[in-house]
């Protein structure tokens, strides 16, 4: 990770976008060309989800995003939306399940993203990002581990950093204040592999950042455009070299604590944390 993070602030990757990527489908079945981060911003908020094999997840991180955006658009009509659902090259139906939200809502509301084949996380939340049209950005886990109103808490962290340095700034969610209560429930070896990460991330990478792991993080337009075109680790702990480069272009970066729900995968059981 530090070798590749290295090499960033001197090469530029290659991004690719295949032909059948350069297109979405709308509510009503016709293809539309997406935007790109490049184009003035159109809307205040763009939320990228990226989703791998969610059909199962998916709806209830949905439902919960878009109620909470509903309401707060009521509350605010100012306030516009968009949520970019981008389907890793999934195996299942996550791309059918996020096109029922597309035609509840409108494809200026919600719109998806199909890859032709599997990038990985930090691919599929590229790809979404460089198709986005808001002026703040955040990412965020299909499977909802993070209670989604905290975005308002995120929000803040990032209005604290102002004055933004050429309109670039990153507010990170962070599960650190529990990681106690991780430790109690994990194992020995986890723990240890844990502070051997978090250990090695700290020496050789980001040192601001006690939580770099934790996908709900909200960005503005330009350090999203800036960071995510030098982004070179498509999969596990991309996030690790995106703060990297952020650090290294010395943009601002806050830590926010948030809510949010360890979701056991193998044994489909939760443990909640409150903050």
């Amino acid at each position: 990770i530090t070798i590749v993070a290295h090499i960033t602030a001197t090469k530029m990757p290659n991004f690719h976008r295949h032909e059948e990527e350069k297109f979405f489908v709308n509510a009503e079945g016709k293809k539309e060309s997406i935007p790109s981060i490049h184009d003035p911003p159109t809307k205040e908020l763009s939320v990228v989800v990226p989703s791998y094999n969610e059909e199962d997840r998916l709806p209830l991180m949905m439902d919960e995003a878009l109620d909470y955006l509903e309401k707060r658009q009521k509350r605010d009509p100012a306030f516009t939306y968009e949520v970019i659902v981008v389907d890793d090259g999934s195996k299942d139906q996550t791309a059918k399940v996020a096109m029922k939200y597309c035609k509840k809502y409108g494809s200026d509301k919600v719109r998806v993203l199909t890859l032709v084949k599997n990038r990985g996380k930090g691919g599929a939340v590229r790809m979404g990002v460089f198709s986005c049209r808001g002026g703040k950005i955040l990412m965020a886990d299909a499977d909802g581990a993070t209670k989604f109103a905290d975005i308002e808490k995120v929000e803040e962290g990032l209005r604290n950093l102002q004055p933004w340095p050429d309109q670039m700034a990153i507010a990170c969610g962070s599960r650190a204040h529990l990681e106690q209560d991780s430790i109690a429930q994990r194992s020995y070896f986890r723990t240890l592999l844990m502070y051997g990460f978090h250990f090695l991330v700290w020496f050789l990478c980001v040192k601001e950042i006690r939580d770099t792991q934790c996908g709900f993080k909200l960005l503005t337009r330009e350090a999203a455009s800036r960071t995510f075109s030098a982004l070179h680790i498509e999969r596990w702990a991309f996030d690790v070299e995106l703060l990297y480069i952020a650090q290294r272009l010395k943009i601002p970066i806050a830590e926010v604590a948030v809510n949010w729900t360890e979701i056991d995968e193998e044994r489909d059981q939760e443990k909640h944390h409150i903050v």
